[in-house]
């Protein structure tokens, strides 16, 4: 049976899902749960999104996302693929640790995304780890991350889950208010223990009959999202490496005239290479060519290098870090 196509779009949001093979226990430790939340986190910067809301269970991981550029499949591969490799790597083991392809359910943001930021935040009290009233001891979740604001990344943006719940705002006192929110979904609400909340796990689009018409009236939408995730995907990204590339030039006072002359790892070169990496999913390939620096292979050797060792690169990456924020 062909699988069903990623409906992909600038700005599309998700609730997206999947469990370990065989439902296996993935996440039983607490530092499985924190290499996965680390992971996710990297994912996130790398792919631009917006993280509503997330939670990590033993065996299986919820996430609410929003896309702002369209690119939820080459996230999701990098954020799986990332995972494994390293769990695998650590453990001296080998073969598929998700049960397979990843749910995503496509979500009308508004109310619809809020009340899945909801059943996120309540999976560690539907699955009986912890009462309603302890729920922010559950450390691996977005709701942990709500009670504790400096800790908070710029694209965890918890204040949706509040702005649904009743336009509560991001303090103590706001914070107290979605605490009870919670309870009274827990025992009676949509998104608790009552049967309506399996239909937020289920289907293919989450909100109201017309967001669902509207998608299946553009149904040259999702043509033209597979060919833009397909076709035009890499000429789309290419754009925008373009432009962060041109910003690490300019920051650096480097152009055209220096990167033909200058070496093949130059600790510039290696800088902006090593920082369009941790702020995109930019290719080794793309970068040796717009900075000439030889192969793929030699990108990837010289970036590494520059991230574990001190020296020039080093402190250049350390510049651009500090100076290009997005």
């Amino acid at each position: 049976m062909a699988r069903k196509l990623r409906l992909e779009f600038p700005g599309a949001c998700y609730h997206v899902i999947n469990r370990g093979n065989y439902r296996a226990d993935i996440f039983r430790s607490e530092g499985a749960q924190a290499a996965f939340e680390s992971c996710l986190f990297e994912a996130c910067a790398k792919s631009g999104w917006v993280l509503h809301a997330f939670v990590i269970m033993s065996n299986h991981y919820h996430l609410a996302l929003e896309t702002p550029a369209g690119n939820l499949v080459a996230g999701m591969q990098w954020l799986q693929a990332t995972f494994a490799n390293r769990f695998n790597k650590l453990r001296g083991e080998r073969g598929h640790l998700f049960q397979g392809r990843y749910k995503a359910l496509l979500v009308e943001p508004g109310g619809a995304l809020g009340q899945v930021c909801d059943y996120i935040h309540l999976n560690p009290v539907r699955a009986g780890l912890v009462p309603v009233e302890r729920l922010g001891e559950f450390r691996h979740s977005s709701y942990w991350y709500l009670g504790q604001p400096k800790r908070r990344p710029e694209f965890l943006q918890v204040q949706t889950a509040l702005l649904e719940a009743g336009s509560l705002t991001d303090t103590p006192a706001g914070r107290r208010s979605y605490a009870a929110y919670l309870a009274w979904q827990a025992e009676t609400g949509p998104a608790g223990k009552n049967q309506a909340y399996v239909s937020l796990s289920q289907g293919w689009a989450l909100g109201t009959q017309g967001y669902k018409r509207a998608l299946i009236k553009d149904h040259a939408l999702l043509a033209e999202s597979r060919a833009w995730a397909d076709e035009g995907a890499q000429e789309i990204r290419a754009a925008v490496w373009q432009e962060q590339l041109a910003r690490c030039l300019r920051e650096l006072d480097k152009g055209p005239a220096d990167i033909t002359g200058g070496r093949k790892s130059a600790p510039w070169k290696v800088a902006i290479a090593a920082h369009l990496k941790q702020k995109s999913q930019v290719t080794n390939r793309w970068l040796c060519e717009q900075l000439q620096m030889g192969t793929p292979v030699s990108v990837s050797q010289h970036v590494g290098q520059a991230r574990r060792q001190p020296g020039p690169a080093r402190q250049l990456l350390k510049t651009l870090n500090e100076n290009i924020k997005t």
